[in-house]
């Protein structure tokens, strides 16, 4: 590996992230080889090891936008799509500014994943309620009103903290969230009425 170390950073730096089985690849060893090379950069701080097999080039790490981490933030649990504050930030509804935070809903698990102060959060919800998103900029991400519905959602059951001062509930089209909201809990819809004045 020390011979291909030049030509292994040239491929990994082109990928968002990447595995033990990239590594494999572009350096033209065995996956055995390849995971030692991992653990070892990974102790040293040159490879971010978010989980199991799955890291990122720290020097590329420091030079990612929000939009390349709402990517990573797709791949790091799969089905998935940013929601609730993270969204809402992402569409300007509200005054809170998330810094090295990113929320996303998810269908296997509740999960939280961190590093170097960057924390990606997942909140499982049933596969009923999982809808209302669209792909934007090659990640997925709620619609402005379903990342609302499922941070109401999540709150309404204790899961979710929710500042509803920070958020402009007047940029909602009222009849959308309506529409979204009848397959949901009783307690949600009743929730969503009285924020939304409905």
């Amino acid at each position: 590996y020390s011979k291909m170390k030049p030509f292994l950073w040239e491929k990994l730096k082109e990928k968002l992230f990447f595995s033990t089985e990239d590594v494999a690849n572009a350096a033209g060893g065995t996956g055995e080889s390849a995971n030692v090379l991992c653990s070892r950069y990974g102790k040293k701080g040159t490879f971010i090891k978010l989980k199991k097999n799955f890291y990122i080039l720290e020097q590329i790490w420091e030079r990612y936008t929000q939009l390349e981490f709402f990517k990573i933030a797709n791949f790091l649990q799969v089905p998935s799509y940013i929601s609730c504050m993270s969204a809402l930030s992402y569409y300007g509804i509200t005054t809170q500014i998330q810094r090295n935070w990113y929320e996303s809903i998810s269908l296997r698990r509740s999960a939280k994943f961190e590093a170097k102060g960057t924390v990606f959060n997942y909140y499982k919800i049933r596969k009923e309620f999982y809808f209302g998103f669209l792909k934007e900029e090659n990640f997925f991400i709620a619609t402005r009103e379903k990342a609302f519905l499922d941070a109401v959602y999540l709150h309404s059951f204790g899961k979710y903290p929710l500042d509803l001062s920070s958020i402009d509930v007047n940029s909602f089209d009222n009849e959308t969230i309506v529409r979204l909201t009848e397959p949901y809990p009783q307690r949600t819809q009743q929730k969503i009425k009285e924020i939304c004045r409905i």
